[in-house]
């Protein structure tokens, strides 16, 4: 084999075979193909796709690349998430001890944000002493006495994705929609869980703007689960407006805990109650009931365990940022557009997001929001409060925020997207 091949047979509209995918992820992962040369078979991919047999494949040597982990001596079925991310997106963190409180082990291994796309470790990395590297043996205590871990992937879990992630990053290459589905997917059949539920984000502040590329990833990745034995189902849902009332760091957590409390946005109540019930339906416990375990205060008590449990202080201050600046309406009228785009990327610009892997994140930095698309507003009213510690970046995220906003004259209808588009399964 010699790299050159595989990148002209991908180059050329060819069909790469088992031989040439599973040689070419494995002298990438051990440094015998350079980044240069992925990056061209990366691009070949995006431009000219893969079949499904090739993203199975591809998949398949992602996830031999490195170890798999075994959660069947626990007393409870399995069942994880993925979010393909968004802005505003805090459903993990009410998620996960919701549907631990519901009698499910929930192993959420979760990533850092990059770009416009939050991040859930460094939402949950502003709470005190919460720690998101965990050995398999301290995740599976947590998992054994709380029922729900949200942690980092270890290294030796799909090495080649980690890899190939940072590298697409870079060059242009993560909206290819086998690269993401099989990055996606290898790290969750390495991870072991016996169900799955995607929410796969359709909108302006997702990486499929459209919902016709939205189900076909779905699809792709309902397909790879099914093939490797994990129940797999996924939800399009919206993200053309940023979820919920905050997008930053503390801020999240700070909305994340009401949720638990019983209270917070209706549209993050209504997308953690339906990914429960998805999660619950696939690991066999369809009885289970996660709005009471909101209002019983049984989803709190695990939240405050697992904090816990990686070290945390559940009962900590959360961080607030030094600066504020109040962005207020310009006119009176119905709030009929909030871009999910332009809040991430303003968000992301006062320091709750980072442009390069390595970059630091504030971890008070972000966006409160006062309205929502329907909402009546008056000029002069607040819409939003920017929070960061560097009052030199307000300019450059108001800049990001210019045409988010849309308030269109009083009486003017609105009729607000579902949350929940389509269910594949």
């Amino acid at each position: 084999m010699d790299v050159i091949s595989v990148i002209r047979t991908k180059r050329d509209r060819g069909r790469l075979s088992d031989e040439q995918i599973d040689w070419v992820i494995d002298a990438y992962t051990k440094g015998q193909v350079a980044d240069e040369q992925m990056s061209a078979l990366a691009m070949a991919i995006l431009l000219n796709g893969m079949d499904r047999a090739e993203i199975a494949r591809w998949t398949a040597a992602m996830i031999a690349s490195g170890e798999r982990m075994d959660f069947s001596s626990l007393p409870r079925p399995t069942a994880d998430k993925h979010s393909t991310g968004g802005v505003g997106d805090k459903i993990t963190l009410p998620l996960a001890p919701l549907v631990a409180a519901c009698g499910a082990a929930v192993p959420q291994l979760s990533g850092r944000g990059l770009g416009h796309t939050g991040g859930t470790l460094d939402k949950l990395e502003s709470i005190p002493g919460w720690r998101a590297l965990l050995s398999n043996d301290e995740m599976m205590g947590v998992l054994r006495d709380v029922g729900a871990v949200i942690c980092a992937a270890g290294d030796g879990l799909a090495p080649a994705d980690k890899k190939l992630y940072a590298l697409r990053d870079v060059t242009g290459t993560v909206e290819a929609i086998p690269l993401i589905a099989s990055s996606i997917m290898s790290k969750k059949i390495a991870e072991g869980t016996g169900s799955l539920v995607l929410d796969v984000k359709v909108g302006s502040g997702a990486f499929m703007k459209n919902r016709e590329d939205a189900a076909e990833l779905a699809r792709t990745m309902v397909g790879l689960g099914t093939d490797h034995g994990v129940k797999t189902v996924a939800l399009l849902t919206d993200m053309s407006t940023p979820l919920g009332l905050t997008a930053g760091n503390a801020l999240e957590v700070r909305e994340s805990v009401e949720v638990l409390a019983g209270g917070g946005p209706a549209d993050v109540v209504e997308l953690t109650l339906a990914l429960a019930r998805e999660m619950l339906d696939a690991a066999g416990l369809k009885d289970a009931d996660p709005a009471k375990a909101l209002r019983d205060g049984s989803a709190m008590d695990h939240w405050r365990r697992m904090i816990s449990a990686q070290g945390g202080d559940p009962d900590a201050t959360l961080p607030v940022a030094r600066e504020q600046h109040v962005v207020t309406a310009s006119a009176s009228g119905v709030l009929t557009g909030l871009d999910a785009y332009a809040v991430g990327v303003a968000a992301w610009r006062l320091g709750a997001g980072r442009a390069r892997k390595e970059d630091p994140v504030q971890a008070g930095a972000g966006i409160e929001m006062h309205a929502k698309p329907g909402d009546s507003v008056t000029a002069g009213q607040p819409l939003l409060t920017l929070h960061t510690d560097t009052p030199e970046r307000f300019d450059y995220a108001l800049q990001a925020l210019e045409g988010g906003v849309t308030i269109s004259p009083s009486g003017t209808e609105f009729k607000p997207q579902p949350i929940v588009l389509e269910r594949i399964a």
